[in-house]
């Protein structure tokens, strides 16, 4: 994915904390040629959730925003694949990241 404009006008600000909220972030990779679901790369809360989500927004990593699906993937150490119980949630968003790319013309 190459570096676009900023999408995170059009999505819920997720470097916004939220009054008695933690900021928590995950990153996920996921390669279907080596890997049989997506992979946890990064996950933090506090300051290291800020640095990934800057990171994110650095490199041109569009953002979304899932307080819910962020708990659950929280449970998973580095390096591990995604439960299969979360293929359906992860499922959706990468669809979503799809259709983003699709409609910035990648």
């Amino acid at each position: 994915m190459s570096p676009q404009e900023p999408v995170q006008g059009a999505l819920p600000d997720p470097h916004e904390q939220r009054a008695g909220a933690p900021t928590r972030a995950i990153a996920l990779c996921y390669d279907d040629a080596s890997a049989s679901a997506p992979t946890v790369v990064a996950s933090g809360a506090g300051e290291l959730a800020r640095q990934i989500l800057a990171v994110a927004e650095a490199t041109g990593v569009p953002v979304r925003e899932d307080a819910d699906l962020v708990t659950l993937l929280s449970a998973c150490d580095l390096g591990e694949e995604i439960p299969a119980e979360l293929f359906e949630a992860v499922a959706e968003i990468l669809s979503w990241l799809y259709r983003l790319n699709r409609s910035l013309g990648e």
